[in-house]
């Protein structure tokens, strides 16, 4: 897959900007697959939020951007739909969109679902991660973004990247994601990790890291 892992949607010309280099085309020609789930999970969790997410109402920009069709791929409802039919729509979507919400929710139902499953086989989908569906990809969240505890206990996420994503920074609605906590977060992450703000986005293509910026952002590695 190609990876736009963003801290609040695309908010900005610059987030845009990757995102249609990584689609290759126009986002109106382009078909979305919108997956809500982690608007539901942990303590924060009400119907309202992926409500928002889905039609397009959210302050975080990401449904509502002018994409050819959009649809939405429910993570909880997949066990009790055939295997195959489910998976012919993701093969056939350019973009999936990843709502935020609660990480490890997330963590659970994608590999719960069998969706984590196809990542390796994705190569040409694009998939667009907001706040927690930025984090999931992560080797780990920290134990400071445990809220719902998966059945296997732990703070482990899927591992499609080798970084970790403290999102939020200095936002309005997060006081107390400060530059300050994002330090002691990553002390804690046995490997390199990113704090990033609602005007950032990490692009990942073929492994390779470049962020996309027009707000603060800081990489922390182990040796720092």
């Amino acid at each position: 897959m190609k990876l736009l892992l963003t801290d609040s949607g695309v908010r900005n010309a610059s987030i845009r900007t990757a995102l249609v280099d990584l689609l290759g085309k126009p986002i109106a020609e382009a078909d979305a697959l919108c997956i809500p789930t982690a608007g539901y999970g942990g303590p924060y969790g009400e119907p309202g939020g992926p409500w928002r997410f889905v039609s397009g109402r959210s302050p975080s920009p990401m449904t509502g951007l002018g994409w050819k069709s959009v649809g939405v791929l429910e993570l909880t409802a997949l066990p009790g739909i055939d295997r195959e039919r489910w998976v012919s729509w993701v093969r056939e979507a350019d973009v999936l969109l990843v709502n935020g919400g609660d990480a490890l929710y997330l963590y659970h139902w994608m590999r719960e679902s069998g969706l984590a499953d196809l990542f390796q086989s994705l190569t040409d989908t694009v998939y667009v991660g907001l706040s927690a569906g930025s984090m999931v990809l992560a080797p780990r969240v920290g134990e400071r973004f445990v809220d719902w505890e998966p059945p296997t206990g732990g703070d482990s996420a899927l591992g499609v990247v080798d970084f970790c994503v403290f999102p939020h920074l200095d936002s309005p609605d997060s006081p107390e994601n400060t530059m300050a906590e994002a330090e002691r977060w990553a002390a804690g992450i046995d490997g390199p990790a990113y704090a990033i703000d609602a005007q950032t986005a990490i692009k990942v293509v073929d492994g390779r890291v470049e962020v996309v910026s027009e707000g603060r952002w800081k990489r922390f590695d182990p040796a720092s």
